[in-house]
């Protein structure tokens, strides 16, 4: 179980992506370790910038989905909700195709505030994108769920 405080059924976890920006851009959440999350990303015109590379803000989406997500797996749902307060990005390597895959570990898991780190990959397991997502921890009454 890990850090984990609700189950990390893989299948359960991608259907909050239905109708989201998540969806849209082919994000898939595919393993879990005891402390770590994992998810992928198509590098395709969805993730595209002008210059046929995968677009910075499209990493950013991965890492902040990954983070976010994870951040929300260590909390119990009744009592709290974990929400962005602040996410940065270093861009290492242009990709133009295929898939990336990015894995969130966390750093720091406070009673208000998370932060992780992303670490997102190109298949041959190079350097594509570094980034640090804070996360805050707020009553569940603070957020109202969709």
């Amino acid at each position: 179980m890990g850090i984990w405080q609700q189950d990390t059924d893989l299948a359960r976890i991608d259907t909050w992506s239905a109708n989201t920006l998540m969806e849209a851009l082919g994000i898939r959440i595919t393993e879990a370790g005891e402390d770590w999350l994992r998810g992928t990303m198509p590098v395709d015109g969805r993730t595209h910038q002008p210059y046929g590379l995968l677009h910075g803000g499209a990493s950013v989406a991965l890492a902040e989905t990954l983070g976010s997500t994870a951040a929300m797996l260590t909390l119990d749902p009744a009592k709290f909700r974990a929400v962005g307060l602040e996410i940065n990005a270093n861009h290492i390597r242009g990709v133009r195709d295929g898939t990336v895959t990015g894995t969130a570990k966390a750093l720091h898991l406070g009673r208000s505030t998370q932060v992780w780190e992303i670490r997102i990959e190109d298949e041959r397991q190079r350097l594509v994108c570094v980034s640090r997502l804070t996360m805050a921890v707020v009553p569940v009454d603070m957020v109202a769920a969709r």
